[in-house]
């Protein structure tokens, strides 16, 4: 990322990852990427079946100040929530991780 600026928005998803290991969040969850797109998941398993819900964090914009992330809810091709942010620290973001955090582990 340092050698790479193209790289940049990359920083925020790290620092949500890093909350997430300092909270002890992280242990709850299934955290990969799909090309570049956070996905976030309860799942034991590599791979997700449609009945699993996720989160999808994917950049869409580049600002002048930082970057715009769509971050969905989702389970199969149904989206239950979707919402733009420049701060993956918005508490739409939060609610959203906390209420994957409890749906059953499969």
């Amino acid at each position: 990322m340092e050698n790479y600026e193209g790289f940049s928005f990359v920083e925020p998803i790290l620092q949500l990852i890093q909350k997430m290991k300092d909270s002890g969040d992280s242990q709850n969850f299934r955290i990969g990427t799909s090309m570049h797109t956070l996905v976030i998941s309860r799942s034991v398993k590599h791979g997700l079946r449609n009945d699993q819900k996720e989160i999808r964090i994917e950049r869409i914009n580049d600002l002048q100040d930082g970057f715009e992330y769509e971050v969905v809810m989702r389970q199969g091709g149904e989206r239950y929530r979707e919402y733009r942010v420049t701060d993956l620290s918005d508490e739409r973001v939060m609610k959203l991780i906390k209420t994957l955090k409890g749906t059953l582990i499969d």
